[in-house]
């Protein structure tokens, strides 16, 4: 038996869960709550900035490439160090270099600052994601990692539009909203626990196998289901807003709006994770949900109205939120307590290297003689190749692989 199951539940659940998934969903705001100022940051400094057009991107999508560099890192202090003093001290870190934007005039320093940002995304994300594996288990850690996507769906739905409002007279102003999070320190220094501390179990089971083996296959699989899945996640928050202004609409509120719409839907992705589960286990899910993203892909690329890109992010917001909890439930699973902040700092890494190579690929195949719009067509067809990849090895696997309730399955 591993050390993961054979531990006893100490977490009480509603308050301890609270202030992780609170936690979780500073990541999305990092990145969702600023889109909708690209316009306004290049018209700002475009024209007396040497290389803005690098520039801009990088300042939105620089604390992705952050997270990818340091989540290793950060899950190797986790292990060591300890999961909460890290939590805490990143928290800190994340208000001060999320606010510090605001206040700066120069376009080098807020790049810098954004990853600096990044480097404190990559040690939350990843702190909670293992103090979840860790106060969770079984069917319990199930339902507490699709909490934490949703969760993560609905607050970052929502601050992608107060990010938009906010934004309509200054693109500064958002920035201010990341003072917020400070709030949550002294719930997080009362209500969390270091399992090492809080269980003498858990240190008897970590120092009794530490050498316990990890699938090294499965894991693999689950980072490039991530890694992929979220090439195609963040076609929408960052191409998106370029697609709406061809269009005409240039209003930061509409733009907002329509990428908050995309991440709500990931809530009905979320709610519908656990039934599709049970009934279709964790390979077919995939197959399912990078379906989703590839029509919700291809709508948008022919999408010619504001009413079509809606429907468009929709389809592909429900996909979305599917991936998570079937992707990250699966490479909890194959982790031991002794390593499970580095397994998931690996993870956390290969989703947020996605998230900063989403544009960069794009651009690779417009280099190829093609437009965003039949870039984007080309993700989307690559996506349902993908799916039926693991529609046949679903068939193939399915009598080997345990029960779709089993949490050993394949990711």
């Amino acid at each position: 038996m591993s050390i993961d199951n054979s531990l006893p539940k100490k977490a009480s659940g509603s308050k301890e869960g609270l202030i992780l998934v609170l936690g979780s969903s500073l990541t999305i705001m990092g990145s969702v709550m600023v889109a909708p100022m690209i316009p306004k940051i290049a018209a700002e400094f475009g024209p007396t900035t040497p290389d803005a057009a690098t520039l801009v991107p990088l300042a939105i999508a620089g604390p992705a490439l952050a997270i990818a560099i340091c989540a290793p890192l950060a899950g190797w202090l986790a292990d060591r160090a300890g999961r909460k003093k890290l939590l805490i001290i990143a928290t800190f870190l994340y208000a001060l270099f999320g606010f510090v934007p605001a206040i700066l005039g120069d376009l080098n320093s807020i790049v810098v600052s954004r990853l600096l940002f990044g480097c404190a995304e990559a040690a939350i994300m990843t702190c909670c994601t293992t103090l979840i594996a860790d106060y969770w288990h079984g069917e319990e850690r199930m339902k507490f990692v699709n909490f934490q996507v949703i969760a993560i769906g609905l607050i970052g739905s929502l601050f992608f539009v107060i990010g938009g409002i906010l934004g309509e007279e200054s693109w500064r102003t958002p920035f201010y909203l990341y003072l917020l999070p400070l709030l949550l320190i002294p719930f997080m220094l009362k209500v969390l626990w270091e399992p090492s501390e809080k269980s003498e179990e858990i240190n008897k089971a970590v120092a009794s196998a530490p050498m316990e083996k990890v699938a090294i296959l499965p894991l693999i699989i689950g980072y490039l289901m991530i890694l992929g899945g979220m090439v195609l996640n963040f076609v929408v928050p960052i191409q998106a807003p370029t697609l709406l202004v061809e269009m005409g609409i240039t209003s930061t509120t509409q733009i907002g709006m329509s990428a908050g719409l995309g991440l709500l839907a990931t809530l009905v992705g979320s709610i519908m994770w656990p039934l599709l589960r049970r009934v279709f286990g964790l390979n077919l899910c995939n197959a399912i949900l990078l379906t989703l993203l590839a029509i919700g892909l291809w709508m948008l690329s022919s999408a010619s109205t504001y009413k079509e890109v809606l429907f468009a992010v929709t389809v592909h917001g429900i996909g979305a939120g599917l991936m998570v909890p079937n992707v990250m439930a699966a490479v909890m699973n194959l982790l031991p307590l002794s390593v499970r902040g580095r397994g998931l700092g690996g993870f956390t890494s290969c989703l947020y290297l996605g998230q900063f190579i989403s544009p960069i690929v794009i651009g690779i195949i417009i280099s190829t003689g093609t437009d965003l719009h039949g870039a984007i067509y080309n993700l989307a067809k690559v996506s349902l190749v993908v799916a039926a990849l693991w529609v046949i090895a679903a068939l193939f696997l399915s009598s080997k692989t345990p029960t779709p309730e089993s949490e050993s399955s394949l990711p």
